[in-house]
């Protein structure tokens, strides 16, 4: 019986030949607490290289159009014939391939089509490791409308991983009611891992990837940003809306909910301790107060100005109405006594500028209206921010500076993060300017 339990999720680039096949194996084998490995679809193998996910897309976007597919089939094929081969394994690769052959040919939808890459990867590591292969439709269960039915789910693979045997459990793919594949958007392998380790009630949900964790910032802008090691669910939350990938986002709740730490580990560098994220931490005095910076660009502020806006009632929902009318989501609502803005993706808000200039005029007829375009938002994001009273002083100083000027001000409740809004133009030179003021 192992007392520790250590579910891994391994992504595309981690799994991409053969011998990143013996790295996670050694991997794998470093630690008798890790008994249950979600792969992902082989990723690229250098510059240029195709992933494995967009051949079988290619391949059903011609079979859909009646068109011959053997080119990014046959592609497709050799890079799991390498592994094969190289690795001297037993399972019989060319049934399975001849079999998804002709389930294309049949007219097989692209959710089918996409999943035989993790289907194909699970079978041939489970082969490898000589572990028990767990087909994720077995055990990933979607509602009709394509939402993850997590309690159906976690009830059945709970059940069925209860034993404790060592297995490989497909990423990025489950299955509908009437028995038809489903996949997780792309980089849903995350979710399969997450999920897993709800399920079996894992100590420890290990990520493991091709970078060593998260950084502070964004290394195109800032030269050689510091590893954060350690971070919380809610810090990683607002960081990775605004931007900072490395984890698929829906990925972080399975293991949020119950409380499983999550560690972003890096395949080729295994030593790497990477980044921590958990759901409390405390404020260590020597880390710097911010934990990071991500920033978007692309947003339109829609300024309303009206005299005794606060005493009208429902003037707010009146407003986010006309918008929600379009299918347009709101970022940010700054406020003032007489003002209100709603900060919109520039984006969404274009095709239908005109007709909500109109209707906001209509509806809450105010005494100025205007739209304020290019701006990007930037997060600042720390733990260590709460109840410091300098630190909205150093950042509005440190921006000051660098002669960037203050568009918008947002800082929630929660005091978890203080969101700016600048000129295009002032992204980068934002971002280099915190980051300098709190690291250095």
């Amino acid at each position: 019986m192992h007392n520790n339990i250590i579910v891994t999720k391994f992504g595309g680039s981690s799994l991409a030949d053969a011998s990143h096949f013996r790295q996670v194996r050694d991997i794998l084998t470093a630690s008798a607490s890790r008994i249950y490995v979600v792969p992902s679809a082989p990723g690229k193998r250098y510059a240029g290289d195709d992933k494995v996910t967009d051949l079988l897309y290619r391949c059903h976007a011609l079979s859909s159009h009646g068109e011959d597919f053997s080119e990014p089939f046959e592609k497709m094929c050799e890079r799991y014939r390498a592994i094969h081969s190289e690795l001297g394994l037993k399972a019989d690769l060319e049934a399975e391939l001849e079999s998804i052959r002709a389930r294309m040919s049949e007219g097989a939808d692209a959710d089918w089509c996409a999943s035989r890459g993790e289907y194909l990867n699970g079978l041939l590591l489970a082969d490898f490791l000589s572990w028990r292969f767990m087909d994720a439709a077995k055990v990933i269960f979607f509602r009709e409308d394509g939402t993850l039915n997590s309690e159906k789910t976690n009830v059945v693979m709970m059940a069925l991983l209860a034993d404790r045997v060592p297995s490989v459990i497909p990423g990025f793919y489950g299955v509908l009611p009437g028995g038809q594949i489903h996949t997780f958007s792309r980089g849903g392998s995350d979710i399969t891992g997450a999920i897993v380790a709800r399920a079996v009630k894992a100590d420890t949900y290990e990520n493991w990837t091709d970078v060593s964790g998260f950084l502070m910032a964004d290394p195109r802008i800032v030269e050689n940003p510091r590893e954060i090691s350690q971070i919380t669910y809610a810090e990683l939350r607002e960081l990775s809306y605004m931007g900072a990938t490395v984890l698929h986002e829906d990925a972080m709740f399975p293991v949020h909910k119950v409380g499983i730490p999550t560690i972003i580990r890096n395949t080729n560098h295994p030593d790497h301790k990477g980044t921590l994220i958990s759901l409390e931490l405390p404020v260590e005095p020597a880390v710097p107060a911010i934990t990071g910076i991500a920033g978007h660009r692309g947003f339109s502020v829609v300024a309303i100005e009206k005299a005794m806006m606060n005493s009208e009632l429902g003037f707010g929902r009146r407003v986010l109405q006309i918008f929600e009318q379009y299918g347009i989501s709101f970022e940010h609502m700054p406020s003032g006594i007489d003002s209100l803005s709603v900060v919109v993706s520039a984006e969404a808000l274009s095709p239908h500028r005109e007709e909500i200039v109109r209707q906001i005029a209509e509806v809450v007829e105010p005494d100025s209206l205007t739209i304020h375009d290019d701006m990007a938002i930037i997060a600042t994001v720390g733990r260590g921010m709460v109840n410091n009273c300098g630190t909205a002083a150093r950042l509005f100083s440190a921006m000051s500076r660098s002669g960037v000027n203050v568009r918008m001000i947002d800082q929630g409740s929660s005091e978890l993060s203080i969101i700016v809004g600048v000129d295009d133009r002032d992204f980068e030179t934002t971002i280099r300017a915190i980051y300098k003021e709190f690291v250095g």
